[in-house]
């Protein structure tokens, strides 16, 4: 390809860009000033007691799992985590899921590192590559 056409060619591409640059911008609006709160306005929040509450940590789970949309594959991730309180690695997870041996570690890891962004597994590592997750 010659020298001169493939300058052509580029040029082009920067004109459309820079055309989609200048459209893509928004029309800059003012910002909504706001007041400060006055003595008025700020009332005392009333002192809450605290409650004791007695509850299982699997049933706190459960409930926090609700509340996050869940894949059935997550749900049985997570159940299979908590069934295990002494923590269980990737691999016996895939196991207990049915999965075969050699895929069963990379089966769960894509829903365990969503559990553990979202709080209801805690990963564990250990010495080396060796990892744990329990639940919280």
């Amino acid at each position: 390809m010659r020298i001169s056409h493939k300058r052509k060619v580029q040029q082009k591409l920067q004109k459309r860009l820079k055309g989609l640059v200048v459209e893509a911008k928004p029309a800059v609006a003012k910002p909504a000033v706001k007041k400060a709160p006055t003595a008025e306005t700020v009332k005392a929040a009333p002192a809450v007691k605290p409650v004791a509450k007695e509850a299982k940590p699997v049933e706190v789970a459960a409930s926090v799992a609700s509340t996050v949309a869940l894949t059935p594959k997550q749900q049985q991730v997570l159940d299979i985590v908590m069934n295990n309180a002494e923590g269980i690695n990737p691999k016996g997870i895939g196991l207990q899921a049915g999965q075969e041996d050699a895929k069963a570690a990379s089966w769960a890891t894509g829903a365990l590192k969503k559990l553990a962004e979202e709080g209801l597994v805690e990963r564990i590592q250990l010495a080396g590559n060796k990892v744990l997750y329990k639940a919280l």
